[in-house]
This record gives structure tokens, C-alpha cells and sequence, in this order.
């Protein structure tokens, strides 16, 4: 069967590559299932995403990805994510604490649009590290 070839990249490093059979990604237009043989596109991902990459055999690849792009191409999927970060990677105690500060932030001052962000980023991080939001 064929496979994807997928790169995942932030501008600190290079997250993850390596083959996949379906790659799972939330964009502005709506949440995209990939899998070989698939169309080009070029999408826009949402600030506070969770990345899913399935690979037969192997656990899913989960990851918080903020924003960046998706882009679709010859059985080629990279991530040009601004900010991302493995679910295995992510301390769930900072990620609930950062929560916790935002939703306190978003409480105070409703029109908050850094502590809507910071809220946003730390759910993703928790829903890539397995965690209930």
C-alpha cells in the first residue's frame, strides 16, 4: 500500500518525519483527512490544533500544532507549523497551569485576545497529551 511522506517542522526545529498512512490536521476551512494519492492543497492551520499522523502497526503520532500551514503534494504532506510540540513532550502540569492563568486572565477581561490565544494553546496541549479537557 502506498504511504505519505511527512515532515513536520517549526522554525525552533524539526518535530517529526517519516512515513504515514493517514495524516488527520484542523485548517481554517474545516478539519482534513489525508491519505496517499491524495489531491494537492495548500491550507491554513488554526492557532491551538492538534496535529494526528496514523501509521500501521504504530501508536498515533499526536501533536499540538499553533498555526502555520498544511501543504499536499505528490504522496508529500509538510507541516510548517509557527509553534508545535509532540503530545509525548508536552508537561501536562504546565500546560493546565498556563490554562488555568488564561481562563483567570479571560474571567477578568472578557476582550482579552492574548489569554483567549494562551487558552487555546495550552487545551491543545493537553488534548495531544492524551489529557481531558
Amino acid at each position: 500500500m502506498a504511504k505519505l511522506r511527512v515532515g513536520v517542522v517549526s522554525p525552533e526545529r524539526e518535530i517529526w518525519s517519516g512515513e504515514a498512512d493517514m495524516v488527520i490536521a484542523k485548517t481554517v476551512d474545516g478539519e482534513i483527512g489525508i491519505m496517499p494519492q491524495h489531491a494537492p492543497v495548500l491550507g491554513v492551520l488554526v492557532e491551538g490544533g492538534v496535529l494526528r499522523v496514523k501509521r500501521e502497526g504504530e501508536p498515533e503520532l499526536v501533536a499540538a500544532v499553533h498555526g502555520g500551514f498544511i501543504s499536499v503534494a505528490d504522496d508529500e504532506v509538510s507541516v510548517l507549523a509557527e509553534v508545535a510540540e509532540l503530545g509525548s513532550e508536552v508537561d501536562v502540569a504546565a500546560a493546565r497551569d498556563a490554562l488555568d492563568r488564561a481562563q483567570a486572565s479571560i474571567e477578568a477581561d472578557q476582550e482579552d485576545a492574548d489569554a483567549a490565544v494562551e487558552a487555546k494553546r495550552a487545551r491543545a496541549r493537553l488534548r495531544a497529551a492524551g489529557e481531558e479537557v
